[in-house]
Protein backbone atom coordinates (compact mmCIF):
# COMPACT_ATOMS: atom_id res chain seq x y z
CA UNK A 1 0.00 0.00 0.00
CA UNK A 2 0.79 3.84 -0.40
CA UNK A 3 3.52 5.05 2.00
CA UNK A 4 1.96 7.86 4.54
CA UNK A 5 2.36 9.45 7.45
CA UNK A 6 0.20 9.55 10.43
CA UNK A 7 -0.05 10.72 14.05
CA UNK A 8 -0.28 8.07 16.35
CA UNK A 9 -1.31 8.45 20.00
CA UNK A 10 2.32 8.05 20.84
CA UNK A 11 3.62 9.86 18.03
CA UNK A 12 5.08 10.72 14.21
CA UNK A 13 4.91 7.55 12.63
CA UNK A 14 5.62 7.19 8.35
CA UNK A 15 5.13 3.99 7.16
CA UNK A 16 3.11 1.64 5.15
CA UNK A 17 -0.10 0.09 6.22
CA UNK A 18 0.37 -3.55 5.61
CA UNK A 19 -2.63 -4.52 6.69
CA UNK A 20 -5.92 -4.15 7.86
CA UNK A 21 -7.34 -6.06 10.39
CA UNK A 22 -11.22 -6.22 10.84
CA UNK A 23 -11.12 -9.65 13.16
CA UNK A 24 -9.24 -10.04 16.71
CA UNK A 25 -5.60 -10.48 15.73
CA UNK A 26 -2.55 -10.99 18.77
CA UNK A 27 0.13 -8.95 18.19
CA UNK A 28 2.94 -9.13 20.52
CA UNK A 29 1.15 -11.19 23.50
CA UNK A 30 -1.65 -8.89 23.60
CA UNK A 31 -5.05 -9.01 21.48
CA UNK A 32 -6.35 -6.68 19.75
CA UNK A 33 -9.91 -6.47 19.29
CA UNK A 34 -10.83 -5.42 15.45
CA UNK A 35 -14.39 -5.45 13.69
CA UNK A 36 -15.68 -4.64 10.38
CA UNK A 37 -17.09 -1.31 12.76
CA UNK A 38 -13.67 -0.90 14.44
CA UNK A 39 -10.96 -1.94 12.09
CA UNK A 40 -7.34 -2.10 13.22
CA UNK A 41 -4.26 -0.88 11.32
CA UNK A 42 -1.06 -2.78 10.82
CA UNK A 43 1.71 -0.28 10.00
CA UNK A 44 4.94 -1.12 9.58
CA UNK A 45 7.55 1.97 10.25
CA UNK A 46 9.43 3.10 6.84
CA UNK A 47 12.94 3.82 9.11
CA UNK A 48 12.93 1.01 11.72
CA UNK A 49 10.59 -1.23 9.92
CA UNK A 50 8.54 -2.41 13.18
CA UNK A 51 4.96 -2.94 13.52
CA UNK A 52 2.35 -1.34 15.24
CA UNK A 53 -1.48 -2.09 15.25
CA UNK A 54 -3.67 1.24 15.81
CA UNK A 55 -7.82 1.80 15.64
CA UNK A 56 -8.64 3.61 13.05
CA UNK A 57 -9.97 6.98 15.53
CA UNK A 58 -6.02 7.28 16.76
CA UNK A 59 -4.75 7.80 13.16
CA UNK A 60 -4.86 10.99 11.29
CA UNK A 61 -3.47 10.94 7.70
CA UNK A 62 -1.15 13.85 7.33
CA UNK A 63 0.09 13.51 3.91
CA UNK A 64 1.73 10.88 1.25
Amino acid sequence: MAAAFWNSEASRVGGRIARVHTADVDCKGYVHHASEADPHYEIRSDRTDRVALQKDRALRRLHD
